[in-house]
């Protein structure tokens, strides 16, 4: 990772966030740099970390996956390789959107889209089957999206 990002950094990430399919002609009227600085900074950008994807999001209720979980999960505290085993079977599960470590009541928070509660609960039968190591898991239902987001801010 870079040590800091300068304000012409910030702003080219700001634009590209948003629509990561500009031209860097686009990109460079909107920062105030020549398109060729543009390219060379996104290039180190993406070399260095920063940038770590470019993406389409994909409304998922066009999608046959319209139901999102949010499922919360108690992991064995004196296993100490649970964590990166997890990890490892999750990024081979394309249902798996999103897994964070976290602190509070549960270890980890993941979340998953599904069909419907039925896939859901076939998903989850397979995570606890596949996954000795966790307990306990807390299942929240998503009923209504009310802010969905990648944007991460990046002015000072």
């Amino acid at each position: 990772m870079p040590d800091k990002l300068d304000q012409f950094d910030r702003s080219i990430l700001e634009v590209v966030q948003r629509d990561c399919q500009l031209k860097a002609e686009a990109i460079a009227d909107k920062v105030g740099l020549s398109p060729s600085a543009v390219q060379r900074r996104l290039r180190r950008l993406r070399d260095e970390g920063v940038i770590t994807a470019e993406i389409a999001v994909v409304n998922r209720k066009a999608t046959s996956f319209p139901m999102t979980f949010i499922t919360g999960m108690e992991i064995e505290r004196d296993n100490y390789d649970a964590l990166a085993r997890f990890r490892a079977w999750a990024d081979r599960q394309e249902h798996v959107q999103q897994v964070y470590y976290v602190t509070g009541q549960v270890d980890l928070v993941a979340i998953i889209t599904a069909r419907d509660v039925e896939h859901y609960d076939d998903i989850s039968a397979q995570l606890m089957a596949e996954n000795p190591q966790i307990r306990r898991m807390h299942t929240n239902v998503v009923l209504r999206d009310v802010k969905v987001g990648l944007h991460i801010p990046v002015r000072e």
